[in-house]
């Protein structure tokens, strides 16, 4: 099979894909778009990226393309309703990426709390004389409340490494109280004006879109701060940006972006932004194990077998599926 990677990946991915006899065709990161779909047309499947959209128009002139990887655990960049109808498996790459992300999500909230960037511009623009006990103080993260905004895996991460912190945990999900959790459930209401902080774990949907728009955040506790691992669109910038501007929340932590690479200049104008370029999943291992991850679940959907982690099970009862010649 032709199989079309839309950008370099670290790790043995290609070289797997490879041994199994496909032909593998690795795209440089900085090509344009116009050679991706043209790539694609030519393809019998694809591992493409969050920042590789994969519309209904993208997959219905990519006639031979029978499988895509999305290289992530989200998935907005592809129509997968549009994958669905033409017998397309759609993959992800789910739990690996768990920790890594908890991680960032807890170095964001840290450095916002101690006022890390702050602290690091002092000492470089020579302001540093000495210690003294007023000197930069920040906020102890024991006695805290945490509200979690979605409380999937990488929620649930965040939570005990929050509680080894001596934080309280309280969390807010759409379904309501998740079996088996220690937290307690609240309503979103409780969570935006109890909580000492809020870090978002859900995926971006029509629902989610906006979620923390001008009045959610000004519901938020006076000196609170917002933390976002999640999907840039799930929180209104431009808002977000007066908020900190006003004094509002103490202040914000983000690694994704409303309209990606792109950030709001508010934000960076914001000394109490603190702000990552998407590097939630970014380990070697973590990055390496996506990789993998992808290829194997193409490799599966490609030699006729029901790929593992498909996001679209329902394709495998389709006539366009089943009609497949492998």
């Amino acid at each position: 099979m032709d199989i079309l990677i839309s950008r370099p990946l670290p790790g043995p991915a290609p070289a797997f894909l490879r041994e199994r006899g496909h032909r593998v065709t690795m795209l440089a990161d900085d090509r344009p778009t116009e050679e991706f779909r043209r790539e694609l047309a030519g393809a019998d499947g694809v591992i493409c990226l969050l920042s590789d959209p994969m519309g209904a128009d993208v997959i219905g002139a990519a006639s031979r393309l029978r499988a895509i990887a999305n290289y992530a655990v989200g998935y907005n960049n592809v129509d997968v309703a549009a994958a669905t109808a033409a017998g397309i498996p759609v993959t992800n790459t789910p739990d690996v990426l768990t920790d890594a992300t908890a991680d960032v999500a807890m170095t964001l909230l840290l450095m916002v709390m101690r006022r890390v960037p702050a602290a690091m511009r002092y000492l470089a623009e020579g302001k540093f004389k000495g210690w003294k006990p007023d000197l930069l103080l920040g906020h102890d993260l024991r006695g805290k409340t945490l509200g979690i905004v979605g409380m999937g895996r990488i929620g649930q991460a965040v939570a005990r490494r929050a509680e080894a912190f001596g934080m309280r945990i309280v969390y807010h999900t759409r379904s309501g109280a998740k079996a088996g959790l220690p937290w307690p459930a609240v309503s979103f209401e409780k969570l935006l004006v109890e909580s000492d902080a809020i870090s978002l774990h859900v995926p971006l949907a029509d629902t989610t879109r906006h979620l923390f728009g001008a009045a959610e955040l000004r519901r938020m506790k006076r000196g609170a701060v917002l933390i976002n691992t999640a999907r840039g669109p799930v929180i209104d910038e431009a808002a977000l940006a007066v908020v900190l501007a006003e004094g509002h929340l103490l202040g914000a932590g983000l690694d994704v972006f409303e309209e990606e690479p792109k950030v709001h200049p508010g934000l960076w104008q914001a000394p109490n932004a603190v702000l990552l370029p998407h590097i939630g999943s970014g380990t070697v291992e973590t990055r390496t194990e996506m990789g993998m991850m992808a290829a194997r679940s193409l490799h599966e959907a490609l030699t006729g077998g029901k790929a593992s982690h498909t996001v679209n099970p329902e394709v495998y009862t389709t006539p366009a599926w089943r009609s497949r010649k492998w």
